[in-house]
């Protein structure tokens, strides 16, 4: 059965094939007359200049980061120089992902326009093909890379070794896999900053210059920052939600696959069933979302849009829990554990079904609290009768309230998940919500290339029915993609916790105590960042956008004959100001998510970093709740008068009074939804896996609870030659020695698990009472265990002294404060 797990790089390379396949169809679809050519190559040339000036400063990020690394790697067992290699893959990869998303969008968007003219249903076609190739591209890098670096370091480290796959040589297989998920998450984070700014600096502008006070159109071609408005649709929406599903994906199954190491499981793949199963689902889901795109489709102009996606979406769905029942019995054994909770097979497929379940209705309250026609959308319309300040109000209200079903809905995922099966089951019920990524990003991506359709339209100044067909897409769109981004934080609160929960066992921590005072700061602190972050970002497309509006208006005043269609604007020069600004303003935004672990971390240890990943995960995950869900439901709020929308039995259309009300809250709720909203899930996720990197390290040096050993005596460490502590509830040992304890009634023979490769696995408490045994003959491990931490275990079991002479007292404050007492015996 070892060659089991080549399929599943197999089945990322398949995605890629069908990705090409797509690509090649959109590519050979008509891209209309030249002037549409013209002006879909200004956004397509904009979008690349943009990519460039991105990699350009990445790429030094990127060397300094690995070096970084590869020193880093030599410092600890459990790491090695290669995972600056892996960082430079996933950092290379998701670059890759953005790059041939953007570059299939450019090119759909004239084609969906032209494709318009003919019927709607021949747009959507064109448009969802586009963001299909992004979804598995995405997707299938993703599949292919992890699946081919886990095979690699697997039989480095743990087959060719010899080693454990629950040891210390498949925990150090994973630390090294896991820079490429940091290298992932690093450039998606940049990518959607820097992406967000760019895109909402140039939308700003055009809309308060544009719209307000020169009264044209949206999209319109006299409008100086109209093309960096279309390019930023490509490099925000696109580029950057493909890099951050990117990398939320590759989190999501790190942090599986950590907590399957934990997992002793009788297999018939070696024990390494549990590592393997996330990544498999991850490789089904990809399949059966590109057989759920063929249902993606409408007849005619009448045809319902949003109810194609939903079909295509739910077929994805359903199909990846079937089939991951079948493929979940076949590998898992009947019973696990983790951490001491006892679980099935079957609560494993629950969690997976439970995970797909939050997703899915994730999704659908995002839906309720952004779409046209719905309640929280009248609301904000409503509103907007009676000014500016009303509109605002009533969005910042409905983006509030928006965050109490979905908390509500992640809330019980995460109880029920554990309940079913341990922090296994949170992490498996996040991959599960993750299998249809490709689905999720190819409805994603398919609304800045309709948005994109519509405004080449309106430059072009094409029949109306074209713009109409386009903005049916739009409207769609802007909801699909506010419910990509509800899906995204989810996703991300699940994976954060069960990085969060990898992070505590390699750390050498067994809980996180609040009444610390210092843990205590941590969480404030935590807490605190998502606000600074967002703080920065805002700022940034609020600077950026000033210097685009004083330019926008630069032009209208000092270039004649714009306004008559006489003179060309200098689109150029927008573009120069959106690329510039997002490439200067995103560095601080990141370096607080890279460096702030890493400060807290080796400064005040496990513990308090891991109250600040606490806080940062709480507030980051109702923030981008808040924001995403707000800014979409202005924005639609808006558009609803693009379409007429009846207040107090009058109709108000674009250009009205309560029209420019609106305008003003979705220029407030742009940077909301585009820029900082969806960063969240990517800080926290980040945070989470640079403290998870680091975790060795900082459990070396002092940071974690001090190992058994260290708290010996020579005497007792002389007994410990065949017992290896790794940490994490375990007592690796040799077979004989199991077996010689078992015959002298040391343990019970139901204590000892074979292994493989001449090892048993021991509880810690049995391996510790066994010493006991043999030291004093007599003992009463049983009592000492049913109250107390496995750090008081031990000090009882190896017979320490203790000053304050309770055993309670000593066992509460941790192992390392029964060293430091035993040190002060001496």
């Amino acid at each position: 059965m070892e060659n089991f797990v080549f399929l599943i790089p197999v089945l990322g390379v398949a995605g890629l094939i069908v990705m090409y396949l797509k690509a090649r169809w959109v590519i050979a679809q008509d891209a209309g007359d030249d002037r549409m050519k013209e002006l879909a190559g200004y956004i397509a040339n904009g979008a690349m200049a943009f990519l460039k000036a991105e990699w350009r400063i990445l790429s030094y990020f990127v060397v300094i980061a690995a070096a970084l690394l590869a020193w880093s790697g030599t410092a600890v067992e459990t790491s090695s120089p290669v995972i600056a290699v892996s960082f430079i893959l996933g950092a290379v990869f998701s670059a890759t992902a953005g790059y041939i998303g953007m570059t299939i969008a450019t090119k759909a968007n004239v084609r969906t326009t032209q494709a318009a003219r003919s019927s709607l249903s021949n747009a959507l076609r064109v448009s969802f093909t586009g963001g299909s190739v992004m979804g598995l591209g995405v997707t299938g890098l993703a599949v292919l890379g992890l699946g081919s670096l886990f095979i690699f370091f697997y039989h480095v480290y743990v087959l060719k070794t010899g080693g454990n796959v629950n040891g210390v040589e498949m925990e150090k297989a994973l630390e090294v896999l896991a820079g490429f998920s940091l290298g992932a998450e690093s450039i998606a984070l940049f990518a959607r900053v820097g992406g967000g700014i760019y895109t909402k600096a140039a939308d700003v502008g055009a809309d308060l210059v544009g719209k307000v006070e020169a009264g044209i159109p949206e999209d319109d071609p006299r409008n100086p920052a109209t093309v960096a408005d279309n390019v930023g649709d490509n490099v925000g929406d696109v580029a950057g939600m493909g890099a951050d599903l990117f990398g939320s994906y590759v989190a999501t199954i790190l942090a599986t696959m950590v907590l399957g190491r934990e997992i002793q499981s009788d297999d018939q793949f070696g024990g390494v069933a549990p590592i393997l199963l996330p990544m498999l689902i991850a490789g089904m889901g990809l399949i059966f979302s590109i057989l759920g795109m063929f249902f993606v489709k409408v007849k005619g102009d009448s045809g319902n849009v949003q109810r194609a996606l939903n079909m295509g979406n739910w077929s994805s769905i359903i199909l990846t829990a079937v089939v991951s029942y079948f493929v979940v019995n076949w590998m898992l054994p009947e019973t696990m554990s983790i951490r001491g909770v006892d679980f099935t097979r079957g609560d494993v497929f629950g969690s997976i079904i439970l995970g797909l379940v939050v997703g899915t209705l994730m999704s659908a309250i995002t839906e309720y609290y952004t779409a046209m026609g719905k309640r929280p959308v009248n609301k904000i319309v409503k509103q907007s009768s009676t000014g500016h300040a009303t509109n605002i109000i009533g969005g910042l209200s409905v983006g509030m309230e928006s965050t109490a079903l979905p908390v509500i809905v992640l809330a019980g995922g995460i109880y029920g998940s554990f309940e079913l099966a341990g922090l296994y089951g949170v992490a498996i019920a996040s991959a599960g919500m993750m299998a249809t990524t490709a689905m999720q990003l190819a409805i994603d991506a398919f609304g800045p290339i309709a948005d994109n359709a519509g405004g080449i339209a309106e430059m072009s100044g094409l029949p109306k029915e074209v713009r109409s067909r386009t903005d049916n897409l739009d409207a769609v769109g802007n909801t699909t993609a506010a419910t990509g981004k509800g899906f995204a934080i989810a996703s991300a609160a699940l994976t954060s916790l069960a990085l969060f929960a990898a992070f505590v066992g390699v750390a050498g921590i067994d809980r996180i105590d609040i009444y610390k005072a210092p843990v205590l700061a941590g969480l404030f602190i935590g807490g605190m960042i998502p606000f600074l972050f967002s703080s920065l970002a805002i700022s940034a497309v609020g600077r950026a956008a000033m210097d685009m509006v004083n330019e926008v208006r630069r032009q209208f005043r000092e270039i004649p004959g714009i306004m008559e269609h006489t003179a060309r604007p200098e689109y150029e020069k927008c573009v120069a100001i959106s690329t510039q600004a997002s490439i200067r303003e995103m560095i601080a935004p990141g370096a607080i998510a890279l460096t702030v672990p890493v400060i807290v971390g080796f400064a005040f240890g496990p513990e308090v970093l891991g109250g600040l990943l606490a806080g940062v995960t709480v507030s980051g995950v109702l923030i981008g709740m808040f924001q995403n869900n707000a800014g979409g439901a202005w924005d639609n709020a808006k558009k609803s008068f693009e379409k007429g929308a009846i207040i107090n039995s009058e109709t108000y259309y674009k250009g009205s009074e309560p029209h420019k009300s609106s305008v003003t809250g979705d220029t407030v709720g742009d940077p909301f939804k585009d820029t900082s909203g969806p960063s969240m899930n990517i800080l926290i996720k980040l945070m989470s896996i640079v403290s998870l990197i680091i975790a060795p390290h900082i459990a070396t040096q002092g940071g974690g609870n001090t190992s058994a050993m260290d708290c010996c005596t020579p005497d007792h460490k002389n007994m410990m030659m065949n017992c290896e502590m790794d940490g994490k509830g375990n007592c690796i040992m040799d077979s004989a020695t199991c077996a010689e304890w078992m015959a002298t009634g040391k343990i019970d023979s139901a204590d000892c698990i074979s292994l493989g490769n001449g090892k048993c696995a021991v509880s810690m408490n049995a391996c510790m009472g066994a010493l006991h045994h043999g030291m004093t003959g007599s003992g009463n491990m049983k009592d000492c265990c049913k109250s107390s931490s496995s750090a008081g275990c031990m000090h009882s079991g190896m017979g320490m002294k203790s000053t304050s002479g309770s055993m309670k007292e000593c066992s509460d404050s941790g192992m390392s404060a029964c060293c430091k007492k035993k040190e002060t015996d001496k």
